[in-house]
């Protein structure tokens, strides 16, 4: 992968700054600025040129999404040695967690996603309404809390982490067979729209208290719209070592949203409550530390683990908050 493809002088330096699951990315240093390098590991090369047109069409909206860079020929997604690659311009910025943004700024970041959701439908073609997501069957969720006890106490040297685990699958076993009659139906599925599909404090880049950019589109699809808000205000609003939910940025940040696009309170209580129903049967981080043997999202647990049992107590109050 050279440099040279694009018009953007000669490479002065090159640093890795980011690595995920979905993409690493590198600082580029030329003679003309400062470049963002993106290495894409698990998609394909048309599913990133529609990315990369929506962005594109997007910015030209005026929604603050960064467009790739396009190459001598003309292109935005690059091949090296069977790897693909986009270029995009550096934007100077930080990152605030829900907790740093005033009353202000919580609607501000909350009108920002309502943008983007009043827009892609026009840039893209219709969807199916409603877009049929199955919920999680308590069944298969109280398999496999069984499972993954098994595992966390078949650990010859348990930590701290196991015995919170532990724990955590007790309580929620009990908490599905309390509330296993409170499964949404599946056929009441929420609005769908396009969707970012990662809309969450890293992916947005701020100057001061402006947000400038919205970063990483690489989950956009179409799922419903309503439950990328509530899932937003989940991971901007969290408080990380409690596990509770800060309420009233929650309805700041969803009232910058129905300024812009109004879902209804019908929709957003039916959001709101697969949301719940959703976290009540999520398991993904212990799936992933106990039977894909990857610790890396063990600092997420006991904050996400705490907030579900919180909301359980606190339903009609996260309710009401989303309601307004």
């Amino acid at each position: 992968m050279t440099i040279d493809r694009y018009r953007v002088g000669q490479a002065l330096s090159f640093r890795p700054i980011a690595e995920g699951l979905l993409n690493r990315g590198y600082e580029v240093v030329t003679t003309r600025g400062r470049w963002f390098l993106k290495h894409y590991l698990d998609q394909r090369p048309d599913t990133i040129r529609f990315q990369h047109r929506t962005t594109q069409r997007l910015a030209a909206c005026g929604i603050p999404a960064i467009a790739p860079v396009t190459d001598r020929r003309g292109r935005t997604v690059l091949s090296s040695r069977g790897r693909w690659f986009a270029l995009y311009p550096w934007v100077d910025g930080i990152h605030r967690r829900g907790a740093e943004l005033d009353a202000r700024g919580c609607v501000r970041v909350g009108a920002l996603l309502g943008g983007v959701h009043v827009t892609l439908p026009r840039l893209l073609p219709p969807v199916q309404q409603p877009l049929l997501v199955p919920t999680a069957d308590p069944r298969e969720s109280l398999a496999t809390i069984e499972r993954l006890l098994t595992r966390v106490r078949a650990r010859p040297e348990g930590d701290s982490f196991d015995r919170l685990a532990e724990l955590r699958l007790i309580e929620r076993r009990a908490l599905l067979l309390r509330h296993a009659h409170r499964r949404p139906r599946d056929h009441d599925a929420p609005r769908t729209g396009y969707v970012h599909g990662d809309f969450h404090p890293l992916n947005v880049l701020y100057q001061g208290n402006d947000p400038v950019a919205i970063i990483d589109w690489d989950r956009l699809a179409a799922l419903p719209d309503t439950e990328e808000l509530v899932r937003a205000a989940l991971i901007f609003f969290t408080d990380r070592i409690s596990g509770t939910l800060d309420l009233d940025r929650v309805r700041g940040f969803v009232a910058g949203y129905r300024a812009i696009l109004d879902p209804g309170p019908t929709q957003l209580a039916a959001a709101v409550h697969r949301l719940w129903w959703e976290r009540l049967n999520d398991f993904w981080m212990l799936t992933r530390h106990y039977l894909e043997h990857d610790p890396r999202c063990a600092p997420l647990f006991p904050a996400s683990a705490a907030l579900i049992v919180w909301w359980t107590m606190a339903y009609d109050e996260v309710l009401e908050a989303f309601l307004g």
